[in-house]
């Protein structure tokens, strides 16, 4: 009769069938991206603006996504002492927000668009259509995620796809 594996062999073993599949390539993380829409308003507008409300249509239904605006930064100088270096996080004037929007597919939406400040009446109410495209958070190989689009609110109230 056999003897019963050593806990040893055991844990040899399933190393090895851990590693055999593995190569030199870049491994993929568990990294994920929400589908959903982000939103960056420039300065001029961003001033007065405290959140955003959209309404995503697509095939006759509508999804709703709202969400606070943050201070937009972006890297200060570099400094660097010895072999570290470090940016601050210079801000700005521009705010983001992203809306998380279940269900939404990579093809074109409607997305109805309202920022919403301090008072009851709404800061600018646009209508655009986007076509959301799938995200590669961990790079090409790694698999898609998503999908999601991004709008743009120039100063002048103009909203566009794209950042």
């Amino acid at each position: 009769m056999p003897r019963p594996a050593s806990p040893a062999s055991l844990l040899l073993a399933c190393a090895f069938l851990l590693t055999a599949g593995c190569s030199d390539a870049r491994p993929c993380t568990l990294i994920g991206a929400r589908p959903g829409i982000s939103v960056h308003v420039r300065a001029a507008l961003a001033a007065r603006a405290e959140s955003v409300e959209m309404d995503v249509c697509w095939d006759g239904s509508c999804r709703q996504a709202r969400t606070p605006l943050h201070p937009s930064s972006r890297p200060g100088q570099e400094t660097c002492s010895g072999d570290t270096c470090s940016a601050p996080a210079v801000l700005t004037g521009d705010e983001n927000g992203f809306g998380d929007v279940q269900g939404l597919p990579e093809r074109p939406v409607r997305v109805r668009l309202t920022l919403r400040g301090a008072g009851t009446e709404p800061v600018l109410e646009r209508t655009i259509e986007v076509t959301p495209r799938g995200v590669f958070p961990n790079g090409p190989d790694c698999g898609e995620a998503g999908p999601q689009a991004v709008l743009t609110v120039e100063g002048d109230g103009t909203v566009r796809s794209g950042s």
